[in-house]
């Protein structure tokens, strides 16, 4: 026996209103804008369009007709597993995920990797509008962003005129983490800082290069810290800083060893992230070295993992930045007027500082 198979043709916006009696406006309105119908009248559109097969209007075409995609871009500095793996990175996305979910909009994650030109994905982005998180002033993935006719909100950075930006003072932040350092009496210091450029680089950074630096919040940072001990009588370029490319808690420990090998007299170690200091923390205790007795150790973000870790670092409100930056970009930017949001910092005192041992033979011995 042949059985004959006949395929029902896929309901349609038209068919549908049809269906039901009413104009193709009503039933568009089910969808996109619910509050124009009754809840009886809409409830029987969506349960018509089940029974029918009718799956919703279609997005594409939808944009194409509104010119608009209903999602936020977010451009990012780092490979995509970044954005789910760095705690201070997670804050933010959150923060940015809430102000999107206020606006009933969605979020489009847009990665740039720092060793990749390639500016396909922020071309390819079906977005609104960008939220640029964290980039260093070359960064082509950036100027691509910036060629597009959409809004944009940059957050930390870079510090871009006629664009809004979302950010903390960190110059100034750091320079009040690096005078409590001073006031317990430590002027033999190291740094251990993140990337400051898209170069790689995973060795001692010279003032040049820290004063050059592509990443505006590290050398912010850095500049915080040559001030405040430039005041305390201590010669900034003799200072170590040792530069990671990779955010991970194994550079932070990798960079400290080369600190503590370069001088072991060293009395504080300065991390410019919290991740950092955690690795640096591992390192000590590797060492045998006590902390905070033989080596004091600062980081920078206030993660939680830092408070688990006693950390003296400064704290800074990554969910509010994320937050902020969303708000700023539904609400409409004005290239003419450009609004700047610095958010407060805290200087978390934890149990990783103290007055360094034997100052005078630290300071001064052989």
């Amino acid at each position: 026996m042949v059985r004959s198979l006949h395929t029902r043709r896929p309901a349609t916006l038209a068919s549908l209103a049809a269906e039901l009696g009413v104009s193709r406006t009503t039933v568009s309105n089910a969808y996109n804008r619910p509050d124009q119908l009754s809840p009886e009248l809409r409830r029987r559109v969506l349960e018509t369009a089940r029974r029918l097969g009718y799956p919703g209007p279609d997005p594409v075409a939808r944009s194409l007709r509104t010119r608009k995609a209903g999602a936020v871009g977010l451009l990012l500095t780092e490979n995509l597993s970044y954005a789910f793996r760095d705690p201070a990175a997670i804050s933010f996305l959150e923060g940015l995920a809430l102000a999107c979910e206020d606006a009933g909009q969605g979020l489009h994650l847009v990665p740039a990797n720092p060793e990749r030109e390639d500016i396909t994905a922020v071309h390819r982005a079906g977005v609104d509008g960008f939220v640029v998180y964290s980039v260093p002033d070359d960064d082509p993935h950036l100027a691509a962003v910036l060629e597009r006719p959409v809004p944009t909100v940059v957050a930390d950075q870079p510090n871009l005129a006629n664009v809004d930006r979302v950010g903390i003072d960190d110059r100034s932040a750091m320079a009040q983490l690096a005078e409590h350092l001073i006031e317990l009496g430590h002027r033999r210091v190291g740094v251990v800082c993140m990337r400051l450029s898209r170069n790689r680089n995973d060795d001692f950074a010279a003032v040049e290069r820290q004063r050059a630096a592509h990443f505006h919040v590290q050398r912010a940072r850095l500049a915080g810290l040559a001030a405040a001990f430039d005041n305390a009588k201590v010669d900034w370029s003799m200072v170590p800083v040792v530069e990671r490319f990779d955010h991970t808690i194994a550079s932070g420990a990798s960079a400290a060893g080369q600190l503590l090998d370069r001088d072991p007299q060293i009395t504080a170690l300065i991390c410019t992230s919290d991740i950092l200091a955690l690795g640096a923390l591992e390192e000590a205790k590797r060492r045998g070295l006590r902390v905070p007795q033989d080596v004091s150790i600062t980081g920078f973000d206030g993660i939680p993992a830092s408070g688990s870790a006693g950390l003296t670092t400064v704290r800074q409100p990554m969910l509010e930045k994320g937050r902020a930056a969303g708000k700023l970009l539904v609400e409409g930017t004005d290239p003419g007027r450009p609004k700047v949001v610095t958010l407060d910092t805290e200087l978390v005192l934890g149990s990783t500082t103290a007055k360094p041992h034997n100052v005078e033979e630290r300071w001064f011995g052989p």
